[in-house]
């Protein structure tokens, strides 16, 4: 409780100390000041693998994770070998536990999530935000790839902030780049990156709750479009 008090103290000194500098230089500063009690969670979209890019030119042996749902696309699984091949590393993958899938599955059906928000987020909760809670043990911090610019909800997210509900430090390097900032870094640096990006589909996650975008319609559409907008988080990034 203590340590968490001390973190929590330093968000508005390190949103100070770092506001406009250039994400390398603030992941070069968490990555030295937490060593491997900082990981980044990683969904293989192409924001996360702009920070793995940058994050392997810092530190090879850095912390990087990621969750198998076992409701993933193939191109997603393909990027988890790419990106290891790439630059020699092997992630962490953590798993659903298998017995609470099971009963999940037994008692309310393999596809669960298309009948209720309440399925959908039991589903969530056991294959994403269970093993994120065990992802996180001995960490004090982590990385992700939000940008301001995806959604209205995530328009307020800082550069770091205080997680309440993983009583952890969250670092958003890529919290001020736009969608264009993300693709001329791809392109430059030749980071791999998920084809169903070039197929429509912005924001990636399980296959039988992702699809491509269409015209007009915003970042999150994409995702469990059958419910309404503000019901469109899986508990990862609750605010």
């Amino acid at each position: 409780m203590e340590l968490n008090e001390t973190l929590k103290s330093r968000v508005e000194e390190w949103n100070a100390a770092f506001a406009g500098k250039d994400p390398l230089e603030v992941l070069g500063f968490f990555l030295d000041r937490f060593g491997d009690r900082i990981a980044l969670a990683t969904s293989l979209g192409v924001e996360d693998q702009v920070i793995t890019d940058m994050i392997m030119s810092i530190d090879r042996q850095a912390k990087i994770f990621t969750l198998d749902t076992g409701r993933l696309f193939p191109e997603t699984y393909n990027l988890i070998d790419e990106t290891n091949k790439k630059y020699g590393i092997s992630m962490d993958v953590f798993f659903p536990e298998r017995e609470k899938v099971e009963a999940m599955v037994k008692e309310k059906g393999i596809n669960l999530f298309y009948e209720s928000v309440e399925n959908r987020k039991l589903c969530c909760g056991i294959r994403k935000v269970e093993p994120l809670g065990r992802a996180f043990k001995g960490k004090e911090a982590w990385i992700c790839g939000l940008r301001k610019d995806q959604t209205v909800s995530r328009f307020f997210s800082q550069l770091v902030e205080w997680d309440k509900v993983n009583g952890l430090i969250k670092i958003n390097p890529l919290i001020n780049w736009t969608e264009k900032d993300v693709w001329k870094y791809v392109r430059e640096k030749n980071v791999p990156f998920n084809p169903l990006h070039e197929r429509g589909y912005a924001s990636i996650g399980c296959q039988p709750c992702t699809r491509a975008l269409k015209p007009g319609e915003d970042f999150k559409a994409g995702r469990w479009w059958w419910e309404s907008q503000e019901q469109k988080e899986c508990g990862l990034h609750k605010r």
